[in-house]
């Protein structure tokens, strides 16, 4: 088939990081090590939560819908990574679209997800003696069902905008995965919708977000620093110290990648930073939600008795 005497692209071609063959052992095992420490580790915090009684709790909650979404996240890349870096570069026309699809899905959950949970320790240390009214089952369930359907949503029509697109060459992708800012770069045709649209999705997802976020932060700490006892301070901030770091980490990457696209960062960089948020921040999410949480690890203790 050929439009403008050229021919539509049926596959793509993944660079990814190195061309040099002797970093592609070295490369494979590490990222191989980072897919199965967050797939255990993740998998270990949604089966603790679920087991336990003792942490079906808002905050745990959300918690264990973040790490299905790390799952999800770290799936849908890192397969395609360590394929990659056996020497298969090539990925079908529908399966870029695929991993598209499914990375904004799961990228602009946590982002919303993030906002909920913010929420979640806002009523906690602010409002105490409401928390259980306001932060009730049926809350907690509107609000991670609107989390998934609005990211759903937005992840169907931003897929479905770059499929109207029209590829013809070159198929080349400069980076280890599928994504908005990188496909749009090959369009032979027109990607002005495209771009107004990931210009909105980043203003709602990500800085009207993390404006919530941070508000209810900024409430958080006025709250804790109102506390009289050193000690009472230390335990308000303790229960949502974990949440501000991974927020920090993971808006600063995903900022830089899609709301800062055209700074001028080197390809490398760019690179470098999706590692950040497909492959560290997935694997150290629950050390950091868990290494220091009392409750996390009575519940572990109790269903695995072997991790004491």
């Amino acid at each position: 088939m050929a439009v403008s005497n050229q021919t539509i692209v049926t596959e793509f071609i993944l660079q990814g990081f190195s061309e040099t063959p002797s970093l592609h052992l070295a490369l494979f095992c590490i990222f191989f090590f980072f897919y199965i420490m967050a797939l255990a580790g993740n998998t270990l915090i949604v089966v603790t939560i679920r087991q336990d009684s003792g942490l079906h709790t808002p905050m745990y909650f959300f918690l264990a819908n973040l790490a299905m979404l790390d799952i999800g996240c770290t799936t849908t890349v890192l397969p395609k990574l360590l394929e990659n870096l056996a020497d298969k570069k090539s990925i079908p026309y529908a399966g870029c679209m695929t991993q598209l699809y499914f990375l904004t899905w799961f990228l602009g959950a946590e982002l919303l997800l993030f906002t909920a949970m913010a929420y979640d320790r806002y009523v906690a240390i602010c409002h105490p003696l409401h928390y259980t009214t306001m932060m009730s089952r049926m809350v907690c369930i509107l609000l991670a069902g609107s989390v998934w359907t609005i990211s759903t949503i937005n992840s169907s029509v931003h897929t479905g905008l770059m499929i109207q697109l029209t590829f013809c060459g070159p198929n080349k992708i400069n980076h280890f995965l599928c994504e908005i800012p990188t496909l749009l770069q090959l369009s032979c045709t027109s990607t002005y919708l495209n771009n107004t649209m990931v210009i909105i999705a980043d203003i709602y997802l990500a800085v009207i977000n993390f404006v919530l976020t941070m508000v209810s932060y900024g409430f958080i700490i006025s709250s804790i620093l109102k506390i009289h006892t050193t000690e009472g301070k230390k335990k308000a901030f303790s229960t949502c110290s974990s949440h501000l770091i991974v927020v920090i980490i993971y808006y600063t990457t995903v900022i830089y990648t899609y709301i800062l696209p055209g700074s001028g960062s080197s390809t490398d960089n760019v690179k470098v930073v999706a590692v950040l948020y497909t492959t560290i921040s997935p694997t150290l999410n629950p050390l950091i939600y868990t290494l220091r949480n009392k409750d996390f690890k009575r519940a572990l203790n109790k269903i695995f008795p072997f991790s004491k």
